[in-house]
């Protein structure tokens, strides 16, 4: 099962998704992406990972989700932004790239028995923006989330703390 939350910054999406995982299973896995850059985030990773309890699993894997064996498990993973920003970034802002072997990857990962709930941030639902890098990457990023949304079994956009179901 593929359930997709989506959402703004500070929407609840992650708190969300964390409950949810937990009313699914005593014990599931926290798969963080993101990359530590710089301190503030380090401090802010560090928090997250005090908020959850020891019945968690945490994994970090920046990329390549589909190594790690999670038959049979609860994954939260936390966030495809950040997992975008890693193949973005590694090949140097180019979109058609990185949608593509994010796609292969996202496919691979998803072919295990296990539920998969992705935590994902709406970027492009404000004005257009000035910098290239930052379209590209939010362009990146929609394509991503309709992958994902058209693969999921349930997706939800969190308004607020407020889940609405989408599909």
């Amino acid at each position: 099962m593929v359930i997709l939350i989506t959402g703004g910054q500070r929407s609840g999406k992650s708190r969300y998704a964390q409950d949810l995982a937990l009313n699914l299973t005593p014990n599931p896995v926290y798969l963080a992406t993101s990359r530590i850059w710089d301190e503030e985030f380090r401090r802010r990773v560090l928090r997250h990972q005090a908020e959850r309890g020891p019945e968690w699993t945490n994994i970090e894997e920046e990329k390549y989700l589909s190594c790690h064996d999670l038959t049979g498990r609860v994954v939260v993973i936390d966030c495809v932004t950040l997992w975008c920003t890693n193949f973005f970034f590694d090949l140097n802002s180019q979109v058609e790239v990185a949608l593509e072997q994010i796609k292969r990857e996202f496919d691979a990962f998803i072919r295990q028995e296990a539920t998969f709930i992705f935590v994902t941030n709406e970027l492009g639902m404000g004005g257009v923006l000035v910098d290239e890098t930052q379209r590209k990457f939010t362009d990146l990023q929609g394509l991503v989330n309709q992958y994902i949304a058209s693969k999921a079994d349930k997706v939800l956009l969190m308004v607020s703390g407020i889940p609405l179901n989408v599909k």
